[in-house]
């Protein structure tokens, strides 16, 4: 699994128990599988379609750094499916895992439409082609 991102948790990110709120993680989870799948499939028209049971499995605390990871399971026709893990990027800690997000390329019709893609590219060999 590659950990693409990292925050850094504040006092606004806090539940009243004063750990890193579920809610926040999740919207953070969600803007790094979007922002994947843009890259990946060279298309900013993508939604979330789906999210998998969450295992909650430690929390976070303020001033904590965590790092959110992804990992393709699978490319479909019109869709990726990924995993996702995020962990304290000090302690290796794993604070959550998502088993399936499934993120889904719409058209310019707002429709979902077909990627044509297979496999992982990574930005840099894409530069190297041109």
């Amino acid at each position: 699994m590659r950990f693409h991102t990292r925050k850094w948790v504040k006092p606004e990110d806090l539940n009243p128990n004063h750990t890193l709120f579920g809610g926040q993680l999740l919207a953070w989870i969600d803007e790094e599988a979007a922002l994947y799948t843009i890259i990946q499939l060279e298309n900013s028209k993508v939604v979330t379609k789906y999210m998998s049971e969450i295992n909650f499995m430690a929390s976070a605390t303020q001033g904590d750094i965590i790092e959110i990871g992804i990992e393709v399971l699978k490319f479909g026709k019109s869709s990726l499916t990924l995993k996702c893990e995020v962990r304290n990027k000090m302690t290796r800690e794993t604070i959550i895992t998502v088993d399936n997000i499934i993120m889904v390329n719409l058209g310019e019709n707002g429709k979902p439409s077909p990627h044509g893609k297979t496999q992982i590219e990574f930005v840099k060999d894409r530069l190297e082609d041109k």
